[in-house]
């Protein structure tokens, strides 16, 4: 075969060789600047999370005391009250006029009593008489009193200053005693309210400090133990624990929380919450080994406050990335940084 034509068909192979793999000609993993922690154990105080929601501690429903179709309601939810501000009125037309006749018989029982005292001093009158006067008298004066009294119940006021949450009827409704107008709360004042179990109760005394979490909270919030029911509930056999939570921006009634109830001391591995990192449904850290990272497969238990417990996966001593772990790739070569 010619020379030339060696070379054609050369040129010819090399022409219709496939492309060579992307992997081959790409460059390292750059090195990433990361801190690290230590995996440490040391005794620390476990416990056990009980779910529970965030309550106030004023919530009212307010009712009307006498009966009246409903002229005026300036109440709305979620409208900020004062103590004392008229939230609904009433009719009271009946009432008035009741009022007005008791009224008019009290003027006359002391147009009566004045009569009767100076015919007393004229001798005209007895004793027993004026008795019976001052008596009549002040059967009047009690029944106008009562009468004015329930006229003023006309005014449904607010009971303490808070937020209308609720509103149960409207203008022109009848409103009797014992059916609900609006619900009023306090949300300065919250509470976090929790059913214990049993096998936990006794690990709680009035006045304690615990942490709670809300779920729409990174952070956990000291509540003050304040009430501890003396009785369980008969089928889920738990006690209502009521903590006192400090003001904090943003918490609101109804929301969802745990309370951690401490269960005894007990040493576990443990290392910073960000450090843990989530893929699906597993949990990963990514360990320092070599100046390179490992991604490492972990199961975690507890948090405990600012840690989470190390089940299995890491051994004392070892360093985890703690600072976005996710982004760190598999082999990726590390710089740690203070």
């Amino acid at each position: 075969m010619l020379p030339w034509a060696s070379l054609g068909l050369l040129s010819l192979m090399i022409g219709c060789s496939p492309d060579p793999k992307p992997g081959l000609l790409s460059a390292p993993w750059p090195t990433a600047q990361v801190r690290v922690a230590a995996v440490e154990s040391h005794g620390f105080t476990a416990t056990e999370e009980v779910v529970g929601t965030v309550r106030t501690r004023l919530h009212a429903t307010v009712e009307a005391k006498v009966a009246g179709r409903i002229e005026s309601l300036t109440a709305a939810p979620g409208q900020t009250v004062r103590q004392g501000q008229v939230l609904a009125t009433l009719d009271a037309r009946e009432t008035q006029a009741r009022l007005d006749s008791a009224k008019a018989v009290l003027d006359q029982a002391a147009r009566d009593l004045e009569r009767v005292g100076r015919l007393l001093k004229d001798g005209a009158a007895t004793p027993s008489e004026l008795e019976a006067v001052q008596s009549r008298h002040r059967v009047a004066v009690a029944s106008a009193s009562e009468i004015e009294t329930l006229l003023g119940h006309a005014r449904v006021v607010a009971p303490f200053d808070g937020v209308i949450t609720r509103k149960a009827v409207d203008i022109g409704d009848l409103a009797t005693p014992g059916r609900p107008l609006v619900e009023i709360e306090d949300p300065t004042h919250l509470r976090f309210e929790a059913d214990v179990p049993e096998a936990l109760i006794d690990q709680i005394a009035s006045g304690a400090r615990l942490p709670v979490r809300i779920a729409s909270r990174k952070d956990s919030i000291e509540g003050v133990v304040v009430e501890i029911a003396p009785v369980a509930e008969a089928v889920s056999r738990t006690y209502r624990v009521t903590l006192d939570l400090p003001v904090v921006p943003g918490l609101r009634a109804g929301q969802f929380g745990r309370v951690a109830v401490p269960t005894g001391q007990a040493t576990v591995p443990h290392v910073p919450s960000t450090a843990v990192f989530s893929k699906g449904q597993l949990e990963y850290v990514v360990v320092a080994v070599a100046g390179r990272a490992q991604l490492r497969l972990v199961r975690t238990g507890k948090r405990l406050a600012a840690d989470v417990e190390v089940i299995s996966g890491l051994d004392v001593g070892e360093k985890v990335v703690v600072l976005e772990p996710d982004r760190v790739r598999e082999g990726q070569p590390l710089e740690v940084i203070p």
